[in-house]
């Protein structure tokens, strides 16, 4: 990094979000493509390195996915907002709460009975499918890690 105010930069968000690597990758695509097209530098970003650690942390926690967070950022950018003023504003908030994920895929598997007999024959396409439901089922805000784990073990 070749601006001391972009190293600066890169350093209290990486101290902040305690995640150097993905503080780095945030930086260098989403930030510097924000700054790039509205022509400034990271000395007078929109976003301070405690809003983008803020959301390097939400991130992390697994309340929102990594498209969101780009997105989230964005607003950020562009209005001042904080990270959780955004999420909530835009309903991003992921759900990661195991059993309420765990109702919406027991729900799934008891109406698709032929899909998971014809999984546990062998037709592995169709875990996609049963990720597809459930996201849909969701809104599209179930954590998808914890989507793919609870059907490997409801599958299986």
């Amino acid at each position: 990094v070749s601006d001391k105010d972009l190293a600066a930069f890169y350093e209290a968000t990486a101290q902040a979000s305690n995640n150097p690597r993905v503080s780095a990758n945030f930086i260098l695509s989403e930030l510097l493509r924000e700054l790039n097209n509205a022509d400034k530098t990271a000395k007078d970003s929109p976003v301070s390195a405690e809003n983008l650690a803020e959301l390097i942390k939400t991130l992390d926690a697994g309340k929102i996915n990594n498209n969101q967070a780009k997105e989230v950022l964005t607003e950020m950018f562009g209005n001042g907002k904080s990270a959780d003023e955004v999420i909530r504003e835009k309903g991003f908030e992921q759900i990661s709460d195991r059993s309420t994920i765990e109702k919406i895929i027991d729900e799934i598997v008891e109406k698709n009975q032929n899909q998971v007999v014809a999984y546990r024959g062998g037709n592995e396409k169709l875990f996609g499918f049963f990720v597809g439901q459930t996201m849909k089922a969701s809104g599209g805000k179930a954590n998808p890690k914890v989507v793919n784990e609870i059907l490997k073990e409801k599958l299986s």
